[in-house]
């Protein structure tokens, strides 16, 4: 969702995820296995067609029944919206509770205005950077930045992009309403401010998640904070700490950090950045952390962290040994910002009225996005749970995808979502990207259905558009089986990373293998002929 301004770019957000679907509709080609993915051959039949059989056999599922929707949307995310353009294409009459937030975190707290933020901390730092610049031959005198300006472009980014979903919404049909829904029972939802409750066949559930604030925190939204207080960027401190050096974290880091702040990162795992492949992890210490104003305390919590007041009285943070709990260090800073990951928003959706239980508050589910009655329960019927809130991939995209597979499964076209298949990124400069399995997975995963891994790397050293734009650190990293040649894991860290990875993801979902991929032509010069570089070099050739 990179444009605020195109409705059509807001389609395309679900459109785009059919990439990550596993279809097997009666009648299609057989499955083929592969390194943990599967794909199913189908014939192309035109959208037009699909749906028009759709609606006939909704038509048909739906005769004798008497609710007021085919189906409710509980939550108007990026899952949400993406269910219900989807749903309205299948011509289910639709309503959506969007809790008065249009967007959710991704549009209204998160991903939309955080890269509104990077964008503008990036132009700072790249115009700071003589050294850079000198080398193109641009001389700059001085860079300053209005905080409020900065603050002002995240906040209409974010704007602009929810008044793009609403439309959509309008011009598709999608009865928005605008209050907090709450299962009330089978195939009913209850307005929680009004109490007036309303029915419908099918019901998703697409609550999103929240920030995760741990015990000891005391944030005050001011001077300890999440994320979602950070966006508003209602100052800039000197000196602050960020509890957690995960995506969030990172990305705040490079903000921070571009706009004059030092930083230290509090980090209860023995590693920085320890969902990420190691090797990428160690190259972005060095471009990211090591090269800035930023340290770092490892294997501690921030046991205790106690507010301030802007410019008058410091944040107290007190850290413990995360293994002995013993007391280590006590450190003074202008600002917290707790990065220690979401946790779902499912409280509130009146689960214990359908006797479901969740687990650590995520609704189970089934590979069909089936509501369970508890962890390798019973299927509750009529009942999905999308995004955040079943915890299979905290990732907008993979909320979309969700929920256009809830949506096709309700049509009776059976659809699961290959999550190996689905990328991610961190946008900080350079960004990171990754689809599949990091290193370390590979090689368990290899050893234990014993084949071969193989490994093959491209340099944005080596790249002629990176040296052009003086942005040659980096690294495209390919992992794949030897015997297969199909992919099982690419990292990128480099300048762009986050669009390079699409390539990766596509070749994954369609089973493309190595070889296949090292025989396309790619464009030059341009920057993914470091990928092109890799697919060769997995074939024992050479790019240049």
């Amino acid at each position: 969702m990179s444009s605020p301004l195109a409705t059509a770019g807001l389609f395309a957000l679900a459109v785009s995820t059919a990439t990550a679907f596993v279809a097997t509709p009666a009648g299609a080609g057989a499955v083929r296995a592969r390194n943990g993915f599967s794909t199913t051959s189908r014939d192309v039949t035109s959208p037009a067609a699909i749906s028009k059989r759709g609606v006939a056999t909704r038509r048909a599922m739906s005769m004798g029944d008497d609710y007021d929707y085919d189906l409710i949307i509980v939550g108007c995310g990026v899952g949400g919206h993406g269910a219900a353009l989807h749903a309205r294409s299948c011509g289910l009459k639709t309503a959506v509770f969007s809790g008065k937030d249009v967007g959710g975190t991704c549009v209204n707290r998160g991903c939309v205005p955080s890269k509104a933020l990077l964008a503008a901390a990036g132009r700072v730092r790249e115009m700071q950077d003589d050294h850079h610049l000198d080398g193109m031959g641009i001389k700059v005198s001085g860079v300053e930045y209005d905080r409020a300006g900065v603050a002002a472009h995240a906040k209409n980014l974010a704007s602009k992009v929810k008044g793009g979903l609403e439309g959509s919404l309008k011009t598709l049909g999608v009865e928005v309403i605008d209050a907090t829904g709450e299962l009330a029972g089978a195939n009913t939802i209850k307005a929680v401010e009004t109490g007036k409750t309303f029915t419908a066949k099918d019901i998703i559930l697409a609550p999103g998640s929240l920030p995760f604030v741990p015990p000891g925190v005391q944030a005050d939204g001011k001077t300890v904070f999440t994320s979602d207080e950070a966006l508003d960027l209602a100052f800039v401190p000197e000196y602050a700490a960020i509890v957690g050096s995960g995506y969030i974290g990172l990305e705040f880091s490079d903000v921070y950090t571009a706009l004059g702040a030092e930083v230290t990162f509090i980090e209860a795992l023995p590693t920085l950045m320890p969902t990420f492949d190691r090797e990428i992890a160690r190259l972005a210490e060095r471009l990211l952390i090591k090269s800035r104003p930023i340290d770092y305390r490892l294997g501690v919590f921030a046991s205790e962290v106690i507010p301030g007041v802007p410019g008058e009285k410091p944040v107290t943070i007190k850290m413990i040994d995360a293994e002995t709990k013993e007391h280590v260090e006590t450190i003074e800073v202008d600002a917290c910002m707790v990065a220690t990951g979401r946790v779902p928003n499912t409280k509130t959706l009146g689960l214990e009225n359908m006797g479901i239980e969740t687990n650590r508050g995520f609704v189970q589910v089934d590979g069909k996005m089936q509501v369970l009655n508890k962890e390798g329960g019973d299927v509750v019927p009529n009942l999905y749970c999308i995004g955040d809130a079943n915890g299979k991939l905290m990732l907008a995209h993979a909320a979309s995808a969700h929920g256009v597979s809830a949506v096709e499964n309700i049509m009776g076209r059976e659809n699961e979502v290959d999550h190996l298949a689905i990328p991610a990124a961190c946008f900080t400069h350079p960004e990171i990207a990754m689809v599949g399995l990091t290193e370390e997975q590979a090689k368990e995963k290899a050893a234990e259905e014993g084949y071969e891994l193989g490994k093959a790397s491209g340099s944005f050293k080596a790249n002629s558009k990176a040296l052009a734009e003086g942005a040659g650190d980096g690294i495209a990293k390919v992992l794949f089986n030897k015997e297969t040649e199909e992919i099982v894991g690419v990292h990128i860290i480099g300048l762009h990373a986050a669009d390079l990875i699409q390539e990766c993801s596509n070749a994954v979902a369609a089973g493309t293998t190595v070889r296949e991929l090292s025989m396309m032509v790619h464009t030059h010069p341009t920057l993914c002929e470091v990928l092109d570089e890799a697919f060769k070099g997995a074939m024992g050739r050479s790019a240049h």
